[in-house]
């Protein structure tokens, strides 16, 4: 029984980070040692983004906060708020999104209104509370109390695959079942300046933004192309574990992004495929030659390019994960759905087209999927 995406929608928060003027701003703050001010401009520079989404509307050049949290603009200099205020503001700001993109995905779905839904499955690494993103989008949608819910929390860059593979699952449970799946980060309210890598990594590369999506067996109404949910797979690489990891600090949470995990990801791609495209018989040795569509998580650019070398991919191929990258930066689990929105946004060329995707996280987990875009007026 197939299971399809009815509807992709995203989400982003009207402040704009601009990475040059965020770079300039991080590389000037006291404290930094030669160094570490070097790395900024590094990491910013080379980071190929050019713009980033922030729900932390003073960390804009244009913001005058009268009582400045996260930046204070008459000293340029970045503060240091608790983890207690970081995630006040994500209780507040990130429900807004979950909102924000699930009513665009119920009302981008044909066919299916607010009454249809029997399911809500919310995902987030970037900030806790509770009642949590799940019972916020049921009373703001106004949907049936009888809706279950679920949270996924804190699985990281990869969490959007073992949401869509629930809600496939409760779909060929239940051939009536609609699930509304809702990805929203906000990666900035972590943001911090320092001279340890890692954190420059992180101020240099994350934003924030919101993904949902409409996931039915029931039959697609409309036009418009759907992603039809063919095949999910995890796997564990057998090294990585200390290279990527999400910790809470006092003053935020603390990422570990490791140097290394390009590397790991180069090493270990192909085998983590290997359970995945399994499932399609008659493949060549080399079966991801024989797809032409890749939605992979924009973890970093030296992450693409790793990918593109390994699989042997065209640079055509990771356009949409470029360009995600390009214009939004890291949203951690929103990010790969952002992608596939690129995707949707383009008019396929046959009915049915093949799309192999893939998102790294923690662990070192890598999370793929099978899927098929299908084009109902061709």
């Amino acid at each position: 029984m197939p299971v399809y995406m009815r509807s992709l929608e995203t989400a982003v928060p009207p402040t704009i980070l601009v990475q040059s003027q965020a770079r300039d701003v991080f590389a000037a703050q006291p404290g930094l040692t030669r160094l570490g001010s070097r790395l900024v401009s590094t990491c910013f520079d080379s980071a190929a983004i050019d713009t980033r989404y922030t729900a932390v509307a003073e960390l804009s050049l244009d913001a005058h906060p009268e009582n400045p949290k996260f930046f204070d603009p008459a000293s340029n200099r970045v503060l240091s708020p608790s983890t207690k205020v970081r995630n006040e503001i994500f209780a507040t700001e990130a429900a807004k999104l979950f909102i924000e993109a699930g009513k665009a995905a119920v009302a981008g779905a044909p066919g299916l209104g607010l009454e249809d839904i029997t399911h809500v499955i919310t995902v987030s690494c970037t900030g806790f509370f509770n009642p949590g993103p799940d019972y916020k989008v049921v009373r703001a949608l106004g949907l049936q109390p009888s809706v279950q819910r679920y949270h996924l929390g804190f699985m990281g860059c990869y969490a959007a695959f073992p949401a869509l593979r629930a809600a496939r699952q409760f779909c060929l449970s239940d051939p009536e079942a609609v699930v509304l799946v809702i990805c929203a980060e906000l990666c900035s309210l972590h943001v911090r300046t320092s001279n340890d890598p890692d954190t420059i990594m992180g101020s240099a590369i994350f934003g924030d933004g919101a993904a949902a999506t409409i996931v039915t067996a029931r039959e697609p109404e409309g036009p418009e192309p759907v992603i039809r949910l063919d095949h999910f797979e995890t796997v564990l690489t057998p090294v990585g574990e200390e290279a990527m990891a999400w910790n809470i600090g006092d003053e935020g949470f603390e990422m570990v992004l490791g140097t290394y995990v390009p590397h790991i990801i180069e090493e270990h791609i192909t085998g983590a495929l290997e359970p995945l495209l399994a499932k399609e018989p008659g493949l060549p040795e080399k079966p991801y030659r024989d797809i032409t569509h890749w939605a992979i998580h924009p973890g970093g650019r030296s992450i693409l390019d790793k990918v593109e070398s390994k699989l042997e991919l065209t640079p055509e191929q990771l356009v949409p994960a470029r360009e995600t990258w390009r214009e939004y930066g890291n949203m951690s689990s929103a990010t790969v759905l952002f992608v596939l929105k690129h995707m949707l946004n383009r008019r396929a060329a046959e009915r049915e087209e093949r799309i192999c995707s893939m998102a790294f996280g923690p662990g070192l987990t890598v999370e793929t999927g099978l899927f098929t875009l299908v084009s109902p007026d061709l």
